[in-house]
């Protein structure tokens, strides 16, 4: 009888001791990534010009003239000229356009008004924009530097006090 006990005991732990082998499995993964040259586009204040009022240091910027007139008291940034029919404002504005992974040597920089303008002129770093097609701001952009643009609304002496001006300028900067 005894044998039989330890016989039962022996296979009554051959069985645990089979239940409690740890189960394993593996696997290999591969992981493959290729690198892709970038740019990136922001806006930043210039000292000399009127503080970005939203967005500085993003793609998506606001730069608020406030209120402009030919004569009498602006705000401080704002360089005005004045000719016998219009008035000129403009506003230093800083792009920068930085590179990762890239081989590009420098960049060129276009840009268009969002919406037609009838009445107003605009220009760009000294450069007139309008939205019938992009126009080239500079064809060897410096990465990683802030390059002024002023931004200039030329307005007629004809447009009635009120009228608020408003437009968006689309940039594109674009690796060479």
């Amino acid at each position: 009888m005894k044998k039989v006990v330890l016989l039962t005991i022996f296979a009554a732990l051959m069985m645990i001791s089979s239940a409690a082998v740890a189960q394993t499995a593996s696997g290999t993964l591969t992981v493959t990534a290729t690198v892709n040259g970038s740019i990136q586009l922001v806006f930043n204040s210039d000292a000399s010009g009127v503080a970005l009022s939203s967005g500085a240091g993003t793609n998506a910027a606001t730069l608020a003239f406030g209120n402009v007139s030919a004569f009498g008291a602006i705000s401080a940034g704002i360089v005005r000229t004045t000719t016998a029919s219009n008035f000129t404002v403009s506003s230093a504005v800083d792009v920068q356009v930085s590179k990762t992974n890239s081989a590009s040597a420098n960049y060129t920089l276009k840009a268009q008004l969002g919406a037609a303008d009838a009445v107003d002129t605009w220009t760009v770093g000294g450069v007139a924009v309008t939205n019938a097609a992009q126009s080239t701001l500079t064809a060897t952009g410096t990465y990683a530097a802030n390059s002024n643009f002023p931004v200039a609304i030329t307005v007629p002496f004809t447009t009635a006090s009120g009228t608020l001006i408003s437009n968006t300028i689309n940039y594109v900067a674009t690796a060479n």
